[in-house]
């Protein structure tokens, strides 16, 4: 029954610093034969070789080389050594210790197969120090399943079992399943050549359930051609006939000669157990075809040349029977299989036996006893070390999840501890947390509030500005005229002044009325913008017709003082403005163009057109201001109020007003004098467009 092997080129991996390993499974690789593999890796050599840029020592042409070396293997046993050598020297020289690996590997199965054990040995050896120091589990697994053949081969089962149960662990830490099936199914090899078939056949249930993971038939086949050879020796036919069957159909649809090869002789021998010699000596020729056709496994080939002398032997054809015994015993010689030295003598014996030569007979009688003493003696000792190792790899295994218990349980309490402290402080971060959050919402309110309170206060301060405001109007621009007006009546009505008299007063009192209406107006105005009661409604209005009305109204006033008012306004310009609004401005400008400019002086009313808007001007010849005015004049908290060139007084609200007026109409208002030479007052307003336009 053959150990079974690993191939490493069907396997891609890739070590980091953490040595983290994937074990990929290239199923396909599988169905190609050992023939076509070689051939295509030949190819591939060769097309590298063809190359510019070619290199014996790239690590491409290392691996195609190692990967070649292996395909020769049950092929040319001299080219896998003479090609592994070669990968050697070249890996070594650039210190590709991938390379070495694969090299010490390839040549220690080659000094395997010949019966060099003890160099094949310690080549492996080599290797796995290699693998170990590199974290190469992939390698390590392969060396280890070499190294474990080649103690089953000298019959040190104990220490065959102790590797693969190794490798079995590593195997199950990489995840590696091809490689737990292997070493799985060797372990089960080693209980069947010890006749043990009940602890075989428990590892060959381990190794279906693994095969059907890996859904791969070849893999499934060389199970069951290992099984099938089991069940022949358990004499359980049917199931041996069953497997093997199944294993050829596979093996000949894939062409896998060395297994295949392998297949035809457990099939001769399950014929041979039941001596149907005929069909036995048929399936034996077939392996034996593929043996001098396309193999070079001395290993496997004793068994198939012992197998048919026993054929020629049930046949009555000694001499063809003698001829593969003789055969058999030289190759087992060669390689240095005793179980392969006792079963072609004892074949021997019986067959000179069969002739009569009964002194030839004696010696290969001998010899057989002799050789199966020493190995029976030694199964019984590997039998008990087989026993002992596996129970002593129990304890270990044991002792070390015991130990792995340990001290996972004083890491679950170390956890715990961690997880109650972080759960103690989660609770204590949570609070301050909250407390933080909720410290901020009352800030946040006490601020708003706080905000609320000084905006409240800043506006009940502007309410109370403007009560003083308007009761300092009242009780000293509007009170005086009024109260003259009184007393005039007063006097009038007690017959202190006659009617003529009463006349005569007249004039002053229509232009203190007028003053007082004026000064009404302002105020009513003022005191909405304050009070936010004015809304804005633009609309198109003729600035020409503003203009002229305030011209009129003001004219006799004008005329008083002989001051001359010139309307000097383009040709019929259009605003887009609130027109009671701009009428105040107008109003206002030239009421204070008159009461500051002295007899005989001049008004002019001009308006140029800038981006849209229309630019007024209301230039006068007055008394003008300095500096210090121009810049307080606007301000609602001035309350700048002087007296005119005929001591006209007024309420100082006039151009404070201008200005909210002309703000809301999205404009702009400007001063600009000179002392005793005259002030131009400047105000912009929008241009109202050709087209309709809504008001806003």
């Amino acid at each position: 029954m053959p150990h079974k092997i690993f191939n490493l080129s069907l396997f891609k991996f890739q070590l980091g610093k953490v040595a983290i390993l994937w074990c990929v499974l290239l199923m396909s690789s599988l169905a190609h034969t050992q023939l076509t593999k070689k051939d295509s890796l030949s190819y591939k050599l060769k097309r590298l070789q063809s190359t510019n840029r070619f290199n014996t020592k790239d690590t491409t042409h290392i691996n195609l080389l190692s990967d070649l070396a292996y395909s020769y293997r049950f092929v040319n046993s001299d080219s896998l050594n003479a090609i592994s050598q070669r990968v050697l020297k070249y890996s070594t020289d650039i210190e590709y210790t991938k390379g070495i690996i694969k090299a010490l590997s390839g040549m220690a199965n080659y000094n395997s197969d010949q019966g060099n054990r003890e160099r094949s040995m310690a080549l492996f050896k080599e290797a796995l120090i290699l693998t170990e120091e590199t974290g190469n589990e992939i390698s390590e697994l392969d060396i280890i399943n070499g190294l474990a053949h080649d103690y089953s081969y000298e019959g040190n089962y104990a220490e065959a079992l102790n590797l693969y149960l190794k490798g079995i662990d590593v195997a199950r830490r990489i995840d590696c399943k091809e490689m737990l099936s292997i070493l799985n199914e060797n372990i089960a090899s080693l209980y069947a050549d010890q006749k043990d078939y009940k602890n075989a056949l428990i590892f060959y249930d381990t190794v279906q359930r693994i095969n059907r993971k890996l859904g791969n038939d070849i893999i499934d086949a060389e199970t069951s051609s290992n099984m099938a050879s089991l069940y022949k020796d358990a004499k359980n036919f049917d199931l041996a006939m069953f497997n093997i069957n199944k294993s050829i159909n596979t093996f000949e649809k894939n062409k896998v000669y060395d297994w295949l090869a392998y297949a035809y002789e457990v099939k001769g021998s399950i014929y041979l157990e039941q001596e149907k010699y005929q069909w036995a000596l048929y399936w034996y020729d077939q392996s034996n075809m593929l043996h001098n056709q396309q193999l070079d496994d001395d290993r496997e080939k004793i068994n198939l040349m012992n197998g048919m002398a026993k054929v020629y032997l049930g046949l009555g054809r000694d001499s063809l029977s003698m001829k593969y015994a003789n055969e058999g015993l030289e190759i087992s010689r060669k390689i240095q299989s005793l179980q392969g030295q006792i079963d072609c003598s004892e074949t021997l014996y019986k067959v000179y036996k069969n002739n009569e030569e009964h002194v030839a007979a004696l010696n290969y009688l001998e010899s057989f006893k002799a050789l199966s003493d020493s190995l029976f003696r030694d199964k019984n000792k590997q039998s008990l070390s087989l026993l002992e190792t596996k129970i002593q790899y129990e304890q270990e295994k044991q002792q070390l999840i015991e130990v792995n218990e340990a001290a996972l349980a004083k890491q679950r309490n170390y956890i715990y501890f961690t997880v109650i402290i972080l759960l103690i402080l989660s609770v204590i971060t949570f609070v301050i947390r909250r407390s933080e959050k909720i410290q901020k919402k009352l800030n946040k309110e006490l601020h708003e509030k706080t905000e609320a309170v000084t905006e409240r206060e800043s506006q009940l301060n502007e309410v109370n500005k403007t009560k003083t405001k308007l009761f300092s109007i009242i009780g000293h621009d509007l009170r005086g005229p009024i109260g003259a007006l009184h007393g005039l009546l007063k006097l009038y009505t007690d017959g202190e002044v006659n009617k003529d008299e009463f006349v005569s007063f007249i004039p002053k009192l229509k232009a203190d009325v007028e003053n007082i209406s004026f000064a009404l107006n302002n105020l009513l105005s003022w005191g909405q913008t304050q009070l936010n009661g004015v809304v804005t409604k633009p609309k198109r209005v003729s600035l020409d017709n503003l203009v002229n009305a305030n011209i009129q109204l003001l004219s006799e006033i004008a005329s008083g003082k002989a001051i001359k008012i010139i309307n000097q306004l383009p040709e019929n310009p259009q605003i887009w403005a609130d027109q009671n609004q701009i009428d105040i401005v107008i109003r206002n400008l030239l009421s204070n163009a008159i009461k500051f400019t002295p007899d005989n002086g001049l008004i002019t009313i001009e308006a140029i057109e800038k981006s849209g808007m229309w630019q007024v001007t209301v230039k006068d010849t007055g008394i003008g201001m300095n500096k210090e005015i121009q810049k307080k004049i606007f301000e609602d908290s001035s309350n700048i109020t002087t007296y005119g060139t005929n001591n006209e007084r007024g309420t100082g609200l006039g151009l404070s007003l201008c200005k909210e007026m002309i703000l809301k109409n999205k404009g702009k208002i400007w001063v600009e004098s000179v002392p005793r030479k005259g002030t131009s007052f400047f105000f912009t307003v929008p241009k109202a467009e050709k087209r309709y336009q809504q008001a806003s």
